[in-house]
């Protein structure tokens, strides 16, 4: 069943809905300040942050491996309840993280507890949705992701502007709470463990490591993640430091991007639906292009007008994220084969581990090189990565396929 914004209808799945929510309004409060909480807080330089947040990914990549084989192995569910709780743990200890091997170490538990949420998070999608509908699963979770991250995006302009010690660790504990509330609300999640034989042969890594077409998908994603980074490691700095804006634009670009995931995603992938993935994987990166050369442009304006088009140019820039995140997620999904989807999906995480691992500190030292230099990066690594995408279906029939492959007299009976 669908609603009239094209999400299904979320029926015995609400617990499972309200913890994503719960998870997301922390983030959503969290990550607009994190290279700024700790400039505030801490007497390290803008790079040494960078550099404490990549130091930290590059140390807990190795994690996507050992805990896609707990997933398969206990289950996506309670996976997700200890990534809860770490995460919990890591956000009170910013509290009195004051150098950057304590800012690199909590990170690494905060960087492990997110592994554990979110690589059990496609298993369980992918167990409450049925095939042809995999992006309206998908691109709905984003919007309620999205949503809890407007409300925090909010709460996070307002401790901008107060800009205040209190403000800053108000943040962090409000952010801690979220995670606990999150884990509760999953506690009566069912665990939707895949069942096997007993004689069925063991399998592990060394088969998802030789499937080539999965590792191309995998490669492939790079780009997108690269985007993807943007809002978080990119342009509160950029708007903030580089071009000096108010405070609270960093907050309303971010309210703004999760208030359009929420009443957008569900519209937009019934856009795409008939579309070839690849094709849309394509046309994400093409949209982010638009969005790079308007944050340019934003660098060259008066402030008042600079701020109108830093908004216009997030809202492009969201349009990426529409048309590219359910579309990944589903292929992705689909590709892997159920006893392993929990190894699969956790190599495929692992792209956002090595983003998180490079873009920090990447995206620090190039906006240190000038106001225009990133942009023009992520506008090349973007294009070649459209490109590239083309050639999936080739060799990956879950890329070739068509984005919601359902019947347009099924959708209007389920609306009905």
């Amino acid at each position: 069943m669908l609603t009239r914004l094209g999400f299904p209808r979320v029926g015995e799945h609400r617990r499972f809905v309200a913890a994503i929510v719960a998870d997301t309004v922390g983030s959503g409060l969290f990550m607009p300040i994190t290279l700024l909480y700790f400039l505030a807080m801490t007497d390290l330089s803008l790079v040494q942050i960078g550099s404490a947040l990549s130091l930290s990914a590059l140390l807990t990549m190795p994690g996507a491996f050992v805990i896609g084989s707990l997933v398969d192995r206990f289950g996506p569910r309670q996976m997700m309840l200890a990534g809860n709780l770490l995460q919990a743990v890591g956000m009170v200890a910013y509290l009195w993280a004051d150098a950057l091997v304590a800012v690199a170490l909590w990170t690494a538990l905060l960087n492990l507890g997110r592994q554990s949420f979110w690589g059990s998070f496609g298993n369980v999608v992918t167990a409450i949705s049925a095939p042809g509908e995999r992006e309206l699963w998908f691109g709905f979770l984003q919007a309620v992701r999205n949503l809890g991250y407007s409300v925090g995006g909010v709460l996070a302009g307002v401790a901008l502007q107060v800009g205040t010690d209190g403000a800053f660790q108000s943040v962090v504990v409000v952010n801690a709470v979220t995670f606990v509330v999150a884990f509760v609300l999953l506690l009566d999640v069912p665990d939707h463990r895949v069942a096997r034989a007993d004689d069925a042969p063991v399998e592990g890594w060394a088969v998802v490591l030789r499937d080539g077409p999965y590792l191309r998908l995998v490669l492939g994603q790079f780009g997108f993640v690269a985007g993807m980074m943007v809002l978080n490691f990119a342009l509160p700095v950029y708007a903030a430091e580089n071009i000096d804006l108010p405070g609270w634009v960093v907050g309303a670009i971010f309210t703004l991007n999760t208030a359009l995931v929420g009443l957008g995603q569900g519209l937009v992938v019934r856009r795409m639906t008939g579309r070839v993935r690849a094709r849309m994987m394509g046309l994400a990166q093409v949209v982010f292009v638009a969005s790079y050369a308007m944050f340019v442009v934003a660098g060259w304006l008066p402030v008042w007008l600079a701020v109108v088009v830093m908004l216009v140019g997030a809202a492009v820039y969201t349009g990426g994220e529409l048309a590219g995140g359910p579309v990944f997620s589903a292929t992705a999904a689909e590709a892997a084969p159920d006893h392993l989807r929990g190894r699969y999906l956790g190599l495929f995480q692992l792209s956002w581990g090595i983003g998180g691992a490079v873009t920090p500190v990447a995206y620090t030292w190039l906006l240190a090189r000038g106001e225009t230099t990133l942009w023009w990066v992520l506008a090349l690594v973007a294009l070649a990565s459209a490109a590239y995408l083309q050639t999936l279906p080739r060799v990956l029939p879950a890329a070739a396929a068509r984005v919601t492959d359902r019947s347009p007299q099924e959708d209007r009976s389920e609306v009905e």
